[in-house]
């Protein structure tokens, strides 16, 4: 009898296992209804032909520039002559709730519908982003030659999944496929689970030496290129990734300007290094 019943406990344990596993696999959330919407919203001075800063945040979601944490930011690159458009491409009142195959080609339209405006200089177009933000704004430029010039603060030099329960759909789409994407293995959501960053920025280390599933063609970008990454990243390995971008452009010979500068702090210590971001556009992109 308990014989019996322990080979029915371990088989239900078994079909539970596997129940999950094909769950995780194979299912796949539907599109948000505000798939393809973007909600962008311009901050400008009073000169004529400002170049533009496009500026993203990341993983938290939101209009991240519109806030006030980046009052003090945002309003030094208008008086220094700049244009800011703070983009929002998830988890506001009219975008997909969560970071789930968000479409460039919508964040580019409107971009490019922005920069026609006649206070903007459309011929000098920068990204910025941090975090997730920066792997987004490597995808874009990498893919649109007239982004004129990137800083990806505390980037991925892959794309990873979205930010789903399965995780199984890429965070990404250009012309309506899925940016190919780094799939997490399995024991990272256990260290997820256990609040262990330490070993997350260990198993993604240990995927991205073992595949180049997911890859950013950044070589591909017609500008100058900025990386600002954490020494002591508490999130993810954001020093190693801004390494492999570095390695990929150096091996590619990228004929632009590129930088990677490594700070001694944490993934939410960029705000203390904007004069590296400020010298870098003066110097690299502002009429070059």
């Amino acid at each position: 009898m308990i014989k019996r019943l322990l080979v029915t406990v371990i088989t239900v344990i078994i079909i539970l296992i596997i129940g999950v596993v094909l769950f995780f696999n194979l299912y796949n959330p539907p599109l948000s209804e505000n798939h393809g919407k973007i909600d962008a919203q311009l901050f400008v001075g009073d000169s004529v032909n400002q170049p533009l800063i496009v500026a993203f945040g990341g993983s938290q979601g939101g209009n991240t520039w519109t806030e006030d944490y980046w009052l003090e930011m945002r309003n030094k690159f208008v008086e220094k002559g700049y244009a800011v458009l703070s983009i929002g491409y998830f988890n506001t009142k009219n975008t997909p709730e969560k970071l789930d195959r968000i479409s460039i080609n919508a964040i580019y339209d409107t971009i490019k519908k922005v920069s026609r405006r006649p206070e903007i200089n459309e011929n000098r177009i920068a990204l910025l982003g941090s975090s997730r933000g920066g792997e987004l704004v490597l995808n874009i430029a990498s893919r649109y030659k007239d982004i004129n010039a990137v800083v990806a603060l505390v980037p991925s030099n892959v794309s990873f999944p979205a930010q789903t329960l399965t995780a199984n759909t890429s965070a990404w789409t250009y012309n309506d496929k899925e940016i190919p994407y780094m799939k997490i293995p399995f024991k990272a959501f256990w260290a997820s689970l256990q609040g262990d960053s330490q070993r997350i920025s260990e198993i993604i280390i240990e995927e991205q030496e073992k595949t180049l599933n997911g890859v950013i063609k950044v070589e591909k970008i017609n500008g100058p290129i900025l990386l600002l990454s954490a020494k002591n990243d508490e999130l993810w390995p954001s020093g190693y990734m801004s390494n492999q971008i570095e390695n990929r452009l150096r091996e590619n010979n990228l004929k632009y300007y590129y930088e990677n500068y490594l700070f001694d702090g944490k993934h939410h210590d960029t705000k203390k290094y904007f004069d590296k971001v400020f010298n870098f556009l003066d110097e690299h992109f502002r009429s070059n």
